[in-house]
């Protein structure tokens, strides 16, 4: 039986938001309509959910603060930006908080459709096993990839699936160039755009959580991809 995914679509116009919840329902998708983004918070709270679409402009709270709130809840539910803002810098703004799309107003219901079900398709393919290798001494900190456990001082950071085969990735690979289009390929299943915007997002996430041991790095190599080193690999 066909998976039916769950979607929240936070838009506070009535109109917009009847249409895009009855036409996605048509479409087999389970939706949650809410009209605030406090209650879209909520919501993200107490229930599971595949995808969220969240309208930028809201008066109670922007689409933007709002994606970065249900990130805190659930770092893992991916997002689109609904917005008729066609500014570069906004569209710069919602991919560095993690998007995974941004459509611009006024909406095509089909193209809409469209691109949840290719974007739902992509993010839900299991990410591939990289190394047999568990456990990983890096620096300060000490990885145990079979609990999606990171130690530092015997405290642990717990990580979510994708940050800890991103981690363990680099940490097999460490001092070698980990290029973008085989991080991609192997953890995302697809080199594009938009999951090179998420695997950055995914890449500050690890710096803010190793920088305690100011020996770690994770370089930059503008164009190609990052260099992960320790004390031992100066």
């Amino acid at each position: 039986m066909e998976k039916k995914y769950k979607i929240l679509l936070v838009e506070d116009d009535g109109s917009l938001g009847y249409l895009l919840s009855e036409y996605l329902k048509m479409k087999n998708f389970d939706v949650v309509w809410e009209k605030s983004p406090v209650y879209g918070l909520k919501t993200v709270e107490s229930g599971i959910f595949d995808l969220a679409i969240l309208d930028v402009m809201m008066p109670e709270m922007d689409g933007f603060t709002l994606a970065s709130e249900i990130s805190k809840i659930n770092p893992e539910l991916p997002f689109i930006f609904l917005t008729a803002r066609s500014l570069k810098i906004d569209v710069l703004k919602g991919f560095s908080l993690g998007a995974v799309d941004y459509l611009k107003k006024p909406i095509d219901e089909e193209e809409l459709v469209v691109r949840i079900s290719s974007l739902l398709s992509r993010l839900n393919k299991p990410i591939q096993q990289i190394v047999q290798k568990e456990n990983f001494d890096i620096g300060e900190f000490h990885l145990k990839s079979s609990t999606q456990e990171l130690f530092y001082n015997d405290k642990a950071i717990h990580l979510t699936s994708r940050e800890n085969e991103l981690l363990k990735f680099l940490a097999s690979h460490e001092n070698e160039l980990c290029k973008h289009k085989d991080i991609l390929n192997r953890l995302w299943g697809k080199n594009d755009y938009f999951n090179k915007k998420s695997l950055n997002v995914f890449i500050t996430r690890l710096r803010k959580y190793l920088e305690n041991d100011p020996a770690i790095k994770i370089e930059n190599i503008h164009g190609k991809g990052f260099v992960f080193r320790t004390k031992n690999s100066f």
